[in-house]
């Protein structure tokens, strides 16, 4: 059986001081994705976040990258930052309907993100991640949710992804809880903690471990030495794996994302 797929890449791709660091010098601004998508393997989209977008603008992007690229996107935040998660199913269909299946198999994982304050309520958690659909207009769906209060360290949280089908976003920071327990088919990985002070945002060393790690989740085990909460373990099976470059020092992120390529090459 062969390994998942390991994809790697930043957040957007619109960052004027990418501009003559990992852009080219000069590279037109129209340009920017279709440069990007040509170093990287992915890329989350942190604008879904915050408004939403046209079926032609999903269509477009899905034109400027190659085969294989993906989109992951950031859902919107009227779905998660709300009081009663169990109330955002209104929001959930708007945001999976604004055209986002014009990507196609360009289209990876939703993230769903969380404030730091929401904390961990079983009833009400678990009936949100029942509003997540398994699909949309034919094109399947794979959900990752962020969670970042430390309540959620519980395995109880851990379960109830599990049984949905739904990944714990892993999160490499020193600000929020670290989940690394796999819930799905797929890994989810924020590398958030990026210091300036380092060409590619982490030390060699540093993305040599990542570059291990990436390689057993591919191959469907669970790596050493990360925060696991439940005892319990899923069978090994091969997955996919996205990893991102996220926060930190997002200067370095692109830098960081090709480096890491490389070792998994």
């Amino acid at each position: 059986m062969s390994n998942g797929t390991i994809r790697i890449g930043i957040g957007g791709w619109t960052y004027e001081p990418w501009r003559g660091t990992f852009f080219p010098p000069k590279w037109p601004v129209k340009r920017e994705l279709e440069y990007a998508a040509g170093k990287l393997t992915a890329i989350e989209v942190n604008g879904t976040y915050y408004s939403g977008f046209k079926p032609a603008t999903f269509a477009n992007w899905a034109r400027a990258v190659p085969d294989e690229f993906v989109f992951t996107l950031k859902a919107s935040r009227f779905c998660t930052n709300r009081k009663i998660l169990a109330e955002a199913g209104e929001s959930v269909a708007r945001f999976v309907s604004q055209g986002i299946v014009e990507l196609g198999d360009r289209l990876g994982p939703i993230l769903w993100q969380f404030m730091a304050t929401k904390k961990f309520d079983a009833d009400d958690f678990g009936a949100f991640l029942k509003l997540l659909p398994a699909s949309h207009e034919g094109v399947r769906l794979r959900h990752a949710v962020q969670v970042r209060h430390e309540s959620f360290a519980d395995p109880a949280f851990v379960q109830m992804c599990r049984a949905a089908g739904v990944a714990i976003v892993y999160a490499d920071s020193a600000d929020h809880p670290s989940i690394a327990d796999i819930t799905a088919d797929f890994m989810y990985v924020r590398l958030e903690s990026g210091v300036e002070d380092e060409p590619a945002g982490y030390s060699p060393a540093g993305l040599d471990r990542w570059a291990a790690a990436a390689r057993e989740w591919a191959a469907g085990s669970a790596p050493d030495g990360l925060p696991y909460v439940d005892a319990a373990t899923p069978p090994e099976t091969p997955r996919d794996a996205f990893i991102f470059f996220i926060n930190g020092a997002k200067v370095r992120a692109p830098a960081g994302a090709v480096a890491l390529i490389q070792r998994v090459k």
